[in-house]
């Protein structure tokens, strides 16, 4: 045993929250050109509009731990998509053609997604709740 594996689950949950709050403010800053955007996206220009609803939506669910396995799936394939259909035609690496972002945020959320929600994540307290209750009585059959 590694003497870091003790706060693993406490990691993973505070890597889940700041990765989707980053992700939810960057849909933020496309949505409502806020946090120094230039300007905000047209509603319903697509893929710009769309993929910062995603961005919102997805981060704040990633963030706060709801859903969170098919949030940062969701999220990480678009991401995948703005690369490759983005940044990709302008350059090879995503060091020359702009897509760190995207492909940071792929690579993050597609590992929440494997890895799960850690602490700290509100999902976490539906399965408490459900495990805390007692079993349904089951109906048995009795052999006469």
């Amino acid at each position: 045993m590694h003497r870091l594996d003790p706060a693993r689950d406490h990691v993973l949950g505070l890597y889940r929250i700041v990765i989707g709050f980053l992700f939810a403010c960057h849909g933020l800053k496309t949505l409502f050109g806020l946090f120094g955007a230039k300007s905000a996206a047209a509603v319903g220009s697509w893929p710009g509009w769309w993929a910062a609803v995603i961005q919102l939506v997805c981060g704040v669910l990633v963030c706060v731990g709801l859903g969170t396995r098919v949030a940062a799936v969701l999220g990480s394939g678009s991401m995948a998509y703005a690369y490759f259909s983005v940044h990709l035609p302008t350059g090879l690496f995503p060091i020359q053609n702009g897509g760190e972002a995207a492909v940071l945020f792929c690579w993050s959320l597609l590992l929440i997604a494997f890895v799960g929600a850690g602490r700290f994540a509100l999902g976490n307290l539906s399965v408490r709740q459900r495990s805390s209750e007692p079993a349904p009585e089951r109906a048995t059959v009795q052999k006469v």
